[in-house]
């Protein structure tokens, strides 16, 4: 199991730590999410009180949001734990960095391309609406296969194909 290097003090004041309940509950996340991003060497705990509890810092707030964040990007948990390895296993943090800047470019490129494919959904959803806004007109008892042709639009305009496949 991949396990963070953890860079804190021996003795940090637990004051400043928070147990996992907390952790979770100012996340917004569960413990069992928790739990498994510990499991998946994503995350560590800090310290442990006397009781043995796992107590958290910040920084363990700030690594579940990057989490969410990159999930949200449609990385899996998988592929999270990889970019973490391999940033684990750079030969210092010029190497770490750039290859996070690799990994969050060829992201940005995925993310355009589905922002241009969402784009251009939406146009065809729009023109559709449109061209469907004159069906309250229409005869109902006409068939739905004459609306192919349909005689109360321009002939100029094309159907949409979110019409012509219905």
């Amino acid at each position: 199991m991949l396990r963070l290097p953890l860079h804190l003090p021996l003795h940090r004041p637990t004051e400043d730590l928070m147990q996992i309940g907390d952790l979770a509950r100012e996340a917004g996340k569960t413990v069992r999410a928790i739990h498994l991003y510990e499991e998946l060497g994503l995350l560590a705990p800090a310290a442990r009180s006397k009781g043995r509890f796992r107590l958290y810092g910040a920084e363990a707030l700030t690594r579940i949001r990057w989490i969410a964040k990159l999930q949200e990007m449609g990385f899996s948990l998988g592929d999270i734990q990889t970019i973490v390895r391999e940033g684990a296993h750079a030969s210092g943090a010029p190497d770490a960095m750039k290859r996070m800047r690799e990994v969050y470019a060829r992201q940005l490129e995925r993310t355009r391309e589905q922002r241009r494919r969402l784009e251009a959904l939406e146009h065809e959803l729009s023109a559709s609406l449109q061209y469907l806004d004159t069906c309250d007109v229409c005869d109902p008892q006409r068939l739905v296969s004459a609306c192919e042709c349909c005689d109360l639009h321009d002939k100029e305009t094309d159907v949409p194909e979110l019409v012509l496949g219905y």
